[in-house]
């Protein structure tokens, strides 16, 4: 056939008039994204965000380079910024995160610092921000219980080297397999409760512990600040940060450059100075005095099965915390991509000395990266910077913390957890596949309920079940034919799929017919459960009495179709070919077949066959939907039908 390349792509005709490539729906062989010679779209270690920047995580397709420095300058003022930014979310949360563990609010700050000059100098990752993470407050506080503080030092230390083995050997790109659904309902799960969390300090109030305490206890909390007048002044200045943090962006020219919480900030010392103004403002103590060191009595403690459960326990649960925070950061710009191996060792490097001080464990924390991110950082720098100014802060100024309000930097929090809940995206993804929003709807709820981990790993289960209903798609269709009840299955049988298959099987049993023909040749995988249940119910007929007759395709021992003879003559499911001959091509009806019968729903069959009633598909038949639009110069062009290396069309 003129122009025929049994090599070339499905659509190639270099001959033909007015060709143009028909390629698949999204390719574009000349754009920058993708080139011949280039690496491929497959190339990159991990994968990245859609274009754009900000926290749109609704475009998961398009890759960006790995964990290196972007090419150009430094913006060293956006930098700055950015950390400052940082630090002002960061700080509350070393301390917070501290108090709930049962430990020294100083010990908090401490792992804040290493998160920052450790782990944010590594390359791992570019904008993910480490430090202690309230995912993990729950499970120190009941080891420092069980153990003691001093003991927790051990424990982080040899989960730190952990992560660095576990780094080493490659296994951190596991974490990588996540659904989109997922991670956003991770972010909207950590953002809910955060929000309800913070409200109590806003109002100089203690909060009472689970976020659905939190969120039940608003109302009382409401009426009691209404009653307090220093409440009332503390909770306005939450307020004002979050309403500057929500409008500051529309501020005019080089006023908005300076972060709105710093701004807030500068407001909340203001008003804390002010004569009879009685809010509560930070109090950190002295951080070298914190410091405590694992030594041998400490390390004699490995030879307890406690304590290498709880060491196990944390590497997983870190590892996996982090992890799933960097797939969600990425999704927040279209900057560097995650190194996972590499972040994996960084933050097993920060948690290792973090046991050397005694101090928490480190995670990645969405809090502070989507801070991050949406300061406008580009770089390392500006995360490696907020550890600077934690150092230097704590250990240099204390007094000028103990001048900022506790109530604005609540305010800061409550910011940053509505811009991770972003409620938008739930009636975006109601649109776009309801499947996927149950899932992302289930692990919001189920992270709010429990804790971020038993909420990631009951999203994934989700995910899992809603890809296997949607993997087994299976089509079955009956009919009487003279003596013979026919059922003639195509796609994917599963167990998932087996009382649809079981009704099929007894409703022509009970035909009454004598004659039963089973036509499973267009089923491209068949389970151990499917299978099964065919077999035992021609035995099961063929006891009776009745002729059944099995049409099964040549599967492997998973139950995957492989290359086989082609299907038998005589099945009067194949449509009959009508219409004009193909030029220049001896056809084989062997290796031509209409995938109609096989449920094909997405062409629906149509296109013209190849004369004659005989063989089915051929051994290794596949068929490929091209784009359905006329190409110049052809008229009424209609889709190919193709087989490997050759176009069936006119």
């Amino acid at each position: 056939m003129p122009g025929y390349a049994p090599d070339a792509p499905a659509g190639y005709a270099p001959d033909a008039p007015g060709y143009a490539p028909t390629e698949p729906a999204g390719f574009f062989p000349n754009t920058p994204e993708y080139s011949r010679g280039s690496p491929g779209p497959n190339a990159t270690e991990d994968p990245g965000p859609g274009p754009g920047s900000g926290p749109d995580r609704s475009a998961p397709g398009s890759k960006g380079p790995r964990g290196g420095a972007p090419r150009g300058r430094i913006d060293f003022a956006t930098e700055i910024t950015a950390s400052l930014v940082v630090f002002l979310v960061a700080l509350p949360l070393c301390i917070g995160v501290a108090v709930a563990s049962g430990v020294p609010a100083e010990l908090g700050i401490i792992s804040g610092v290493i998160g920052g000059l450790v782990v944010g100098a590594a390359r791992g990752s570019t904008l993910q921000v480490s430090g202690p993470a309230a995912g993990l407050a729950a499970l120190v506080a009941e080891t420092v219980m069980e153990f003691g503080v001093a003991m927790l030092g051990v424990i982080v230390l040899f989960s730190g080297i952990l992560q660095i083995v576990l780094g080493l050997v490659k296994l951190g790109r596991m974490f990588q397999a996540i659904s989109l659904a997922v991670v956003q309902g991770m972010l909207a799960g950590i953002g809910l409760p955060l929000m309800f969390s913070q409200l109590y300090p806003m109002s100089d109030s203690k909060a009472p512990g689970t976020p659905l305490e939190n969120m039940a206890g608003v109302p009382g909390l409401i009426a009691d600040t209404a009653t307090n007048p220093q409440a009332l002044i503390a909770a306005g200045l939450g307020v004002v940060t979050i309403v500057l943090s929500f409008l500051w962006k529309k501020a005019p020219g080089p006023v908005k450059k300076v972060p709105a919480a710093l701004v807030a900030v500068g407001i909340g010392i203001a008003v804390a100075s002010l004569p009879g103004v009685e809010v509560k403002t930070l109090q950190v103590g002295n951080l070298l005095a914190s410091v405590d060191m694992p030594g041998p009595e400490q390390l004699s403690g490995l030879a307890d099965a406690g304590i290498i459960t709880a060491i196990l326990t944390f590497t997983v649960i870190a590892s996996a915390e982090s992890l799933f925070t960097a797939a969600a950061v990425d999704r927040m710009h279209s900057g560097p991509r995650t190194r996972y191996n590499t972040e994996l060792i960084a933050q097993g490097a920060g948690n290792t000395i973090a046991g050397v001080l005694g101090a928490l464990p480190i995670t990645a924390v969405v809090a502070r990266s989507s801070a991050n991110v949406q300061a406008g950082a580009k770089t390392r720098l500006s995360r490696t910077l907020h550890g600077l100014w934690l150092l230097a802060f704590a250990l240099l100024l204390p007094q000028v913390l103990a001048l900022i309000p506790i109530s604005v930097l609540a305010g800061v929090l409550v910011h940053s957890g509505w811009k991770l809940f972003a409620p938008d995206e739930f009636p975006k993804m109601w649109r776009q596949d309801r499947g996927e929003f149950a899932v992302m709807t289930l692990t919001t709820l189920v992270i709010t309920a429990t804790a971020l981990l038993e909420g990631v790993l009951f999203g994934l289960a989700a995910g899992v079940v809603l890809a296997a209903l949607r993997m087994s798609q299976t089509v079955i269709r009956q009919h009487i034919e003279d003596d013979t009840a026919k059922v003639v299955m195509a796609g994917n049988a599963t167990f998932l799929r087996l009382p649809k298959l079981i009704d099929a099987l007894e409703n022509a049993a009970a035909s009454g017919k004598p004659r039963i023909r089973l036509d499973l040749l267009g089923v491209t995988h068949l389970d151990h459960a499917c299978r099964s249940q065919v077999e035992e119910f021609v035995a099961q007929q063929r006891g009776a009495g009745l002729r059944v007759e099995l049409l099964m395709p040549d599967l492997t021992d998973t139950g995957t179709k492989v290359p086989a003879a082609a299907k038998p003559v005589g099945l009067d499911e194949e449509p009959a070919f009508t219409g004009a001959s193909v030029p220049d091509v001896e056809l084989d009806p062997a290796e031509v077949w209409d995938y109609a019968t096989v449920g094909t729903a997405a062409v629906g069959g149509m296109g013209q066959m190849p004369s004659g009633s005989g063989p089915g598909p051929g051994p290794t038949a596949e068929w490929f939907y091209l784009d359905t639009r006329p190409m110049p110069g052809v008229p009424e062009s209609r889709p190919p039908l193709l087989r490997r290396g050759r176009d069936w069309s006119e």
